[in-house]
């Protein structure tokens, strides 16, 4: 399985930020003994696949550094090159784990799943939308009638993605998302399901089951995108929810059961992931990433 990184590319935080950078290292670090996962630096996105989901102006004004004091709070980041760079490797990541998972039956972004930004804006530490602009980058390639669904197990509704995405018939957005939680005003994903604070294994699962049976029956995906944030996890500080562990990993096995019955393959990014302790957040994105290598399919008479 290919494993996209960028944590190279790191942005100059103000000291004391609570965005945990350190946690895209961790994270290589703890897969790159694991044989059947190669690592590879990624690409940077071009211009070209970025306008697959922004608007030129915006692209223009982050690429130039021409972003107001205002757009950079929202953001979360203050503008520099480095942010610049690792923003369009973060949403190349994404591009080229697609691009890998349709060889392999899966890939994995190291980071992305900035679903905050919006077409012409970014906010909540994001600033491409990167399962956006793969999503779009997939229909080039596999023609314009391929059908995409991005599955957002983030504990925060992916907006950015609902706002870009509204109006695509091909491309399905369903976000799984703590009902009180931000974004506070909230997009309309093609299927939302809003949970209450405090929801357990049980309670996610029994959605997330049902979610995917509607996914299954509404729209039939032929690819998936699936960000697998760490934040439902009870030890996060911004995710309100109290996934165990083993929950987590229950989740990350539907979602990849579900994407071999449709024999469709999947592409997965990191997203959120707030931890009180950072060394078990990395645990459950380096879990997520291990559960998937039973999707690997190179061996296999129905990879792509």
């Amino acid at each position: 399985m290919k494993a996209f990184y960028t944590d190279h590319f790191v942005l100059p935080l103000p000291e004391g930020h609570r965005f945990p950078m350190q946690k895209y290292r961790m994270l290589r670090a703890a897969i790159s003994a694991i044989p059947a996962i190669e690592l590879h630096e990624a690409p940077a996105a071009s211009d070209t696949q970025l306008l697959y989901a922004h608007d030129p102006s915006y692209i223009q004004k982050v690429l130039l550094g021409q972003l107001s004091p205002q757009e950079q709070r929202d953001i979360g980041f203050p503008w520099s090159k480095r942010m610049v760079e690792r923003s369009r490797r973060s949403a190349g990541a994404t591009i080229a784990a697609c691009e890998a998972a349709l060889v392999d039956g899966v890939a994995v972004n190291l980071a992305g799943g900035t679903h905050h930004a919006y077409r012409n804006q970014g906010s909540g530490f994001c600033v491409f939308n990167d399962a956006a602009i793969a999503a779009r980058t997939l229909q080039k390639t596999c023609g314009a009638q391929f059908r995409v669904a991005i599955v957002d197990l983030d504990v925060h509704q992916g907006n950015g993605t609902a706002a870009i995405l509204k109006q695509d018939e091909r491309i399905f957005t369903l976000s799984l998302h703590g009902e009180n939680n931000y974004p506070f005003d909230k997009e309309s994903s093609d299927l939302d399901v809003a949970l209450p604070d405090g929801c357990g294994d049980t309670h996610y699962l029994n959605a997330l089951e049902r979610a995917l049976i509607q996914l299954q029956d509404q729209f039939n995906p032929q690819f998936i995108i699936y960000l697998a944030g760490a934040d439902p996890h009870e030890n996060d500080r911004l995710g309100k929810l109290r996934l165990s562990k083993a929950g987590m990993l229950a989740r990350d096995q539907m979602v990849y059961a579900f994407a071999q019955n449709q024999s469709a393959p999947v592409a997965i990014a990191m997203a959120g992931g707030y931890g009180k302790d950072i060394e078990l957040t990395v645990e459950i994105h380096a879990q997520t990433i291990e559960a998937a290598l039973c999707l690997d399919q190179r061996d296999s008479h129905i990879a792509r």
